[in-house]
């Protein structure tokens, strides 16, 4: 497509987007790559950008970033001035894209708490003009670098999913590999370099346009309280690049064990490799970590990483065991891992103290999403008892709520009565003196307030869900 013919197809397009701004310089492998500022890609050198630019792979980066919506970046725009953004700015947008002179706005640092409560993860949201020209140079990378991919990767790749790396790490182990490498990437999106990505992704993008504005990107500043630092290494995730960026890195070290013989599965940063014995765990584990910090700079955390079973280990929210009798059933099982239990309680718990006021119903109402995708996640596990202690767990909050909504002994005889106790019981019970939670586990509670109530009000039963997609796969 020449020059003249992109603008045509460029002024036709239904646009939205926020303005770059800031500074960037060319560092390292990307400087080598790019040339000067304004060169153009080079004789042969295939036309990407204008291929990112292509109409049809815009209206696609479009869409997607008007579906998944997210929170605006540090100009405060949302994904409903995107199409009036386009309209104005385009243009000029597009021109700096062709020439190479593009610079993206600072991404707007964010910090949400990781589940269980344990610390916080640091998001870089970008403005959502910049999200939408990720998504488009994301549309063109990925089928360039997505079929060089190794077999056992399977994080943010089209067509793949944590249910079949889950499935792909039972096989392992029901090979016969029952140690497990667990390593655990120290803060992996904060601390790559980026002159070893930036080095890598140029094996296979030769136009340097998309490489200077790929670095560009890693180089965005970040704003926190209307200031701007400089960010000199890392990938936060927050935008639509990161994902394939990080497996673009990642991939050295998949084919390094795929050169080893190793068994392994990976999901972006999680990954384990599953060997024979304690001792080749080991070495793995030792020469692994030589590999990591020598040729991709990144470091081990030595305090969650381990040689140990995969039954002691979790991957991916997920437990593999070897049932409760291993003699007379020796596959393995998988489970939703305890810590996965932990984490789903506890944002149970946030709702549930959220809710103290809310009528039963609401409360139900609100839980049920939470229960289905936390089911549908973990119907894979081939035994379901940790389904049915949720449910009784869940059952008994309920019950708590209503306990405690019901707050004096007098109405607490009133509703346990009408909910079919004998006076004399409603009376004992609602004047035992003991706590709410211990009440809320009792017999007159459980008698009061049975099963059934729950199932015509239509709560979720995580054990029932579970039964069901058993029985459809």
């Amino acid at each position: 497509m020449d020059r003249r013919d992109a603008d045509k197809k460029a002024e036709k397009l239904e646009r939205t987007g926020t303005v770059g701004g800031g500074t960037a310089e060319n560092t390292g492998a990307e400087r080598q790559a790019a040339g000067a500022p304004g060169e153009k890609a080079g004789e042969g050198a295939p036309a990407m950008m204008e291929e990112v630019l292509r109409r049809e792979n815009l209206m696609a980066a479009y869409k997607r970033v008007v579906r998944n919506r997210g929170a605006g970046g540090v100009d405060g725009r949302s994904v409903d001035d995107l199409k009036h953004q386009i309209r104005t700015d385009w243009p000029r947008i597009r021109e700096q894209l062709l020439s190479g002179t593009y610079v993206p706005s600072p991404v707007r640092k964010v910090e949400i708490p990781k589940p269980g409560g344990g610390g916080v993860r640091m998001l870089g949201i970008p403005t959502v003009m910049d999200r939408m020209i990720q998504q488009a140079l994301q549309q063109v990378l990925t089928p360039l670098f997505d079929p060089t991919f190794s077999e056992d990767s399977y994080g943010f790749r089209p067509g793949r999913s944590t249910h079949q790396a889950v499935s792909r790490a039972k096989e392992h182990v029901e090979a016969g590999h029952r140690w497990v490498v667990d390593l655990d990437l120290a803060k992996f999106f904060d601390t790559v370099q980026h002159d070893v990505l930036m080095s890598r992704v140029a094996r296979r993008v030769k136009d340097k346009r998309v490489l200077r504005v790929i670095g560009r990107y890693l180089r965005a500043g970040i704003m926190e309280d209307g200031v701007v630092s400089p960010r000199a290494e890392g990938t936060p995730q927050g935008g639509p690049l990161s994902p394939l960026l990080s497996n673009v890195l990642l991939d050295d070290l998949d084919k390094e064990l795929e050169r080893r013989g190793h068994r392994f599965v990976r999901y972006a940063d999680d990954f384990q490799v599953y060997v024979k014995s304690k001792a080749a765990g080991e070495r793995v584990m030792a020469s692994l970590e030589r590999f990591l910090e020598k040729r991709l700079r990144l470091k081990v955390n030595r305090e969650k990483s381990a040689v140990d079973r995969p039954w002691k280990r979790k991957f991916l929210g997920y437990r593999t065991f070897l049932g409760y009798r291993p003699t007379k059933d020796p596959k393995p099982k998988l489970q939703p891992a305890p810590e996965s239990v932990k984490r789903l309680k506890w944002k149970l718990r946030v709702l549930f103290r959220r809710g103290r006021g809310w009528s039963i119903d609401r409360t139900i109402a609100e839980l049920n999403p939470i229960l289905r995708g936390w089911g549908h996640y973990y119907r894979l596990a081939d035994v379901d008892g940790a389904f049915a202690d949720l449910d009784k767990w869940i059952r008994r909050r309920l019950r708590l709520l209503l306990w405690r909504q019901w707050k004096q002994p007098r109405t607490r005889v009133k509703e346990l009565r009408k909910r079919g106790l004998d006076p004399g019981r409603a009376t004992t019970s609602a004047y035992n003196g003991r706590g709410p939670w211990w009440n809320a586990g009792a017999q007159h509670m459980n008698r009061a307030v049975p099963i059934s109530t729950f199932s015509q009000r239509g709560l979720v039963s995580l054990l029932d869900q579970h039964r069901r997609l058993m029985r459809a796969s």
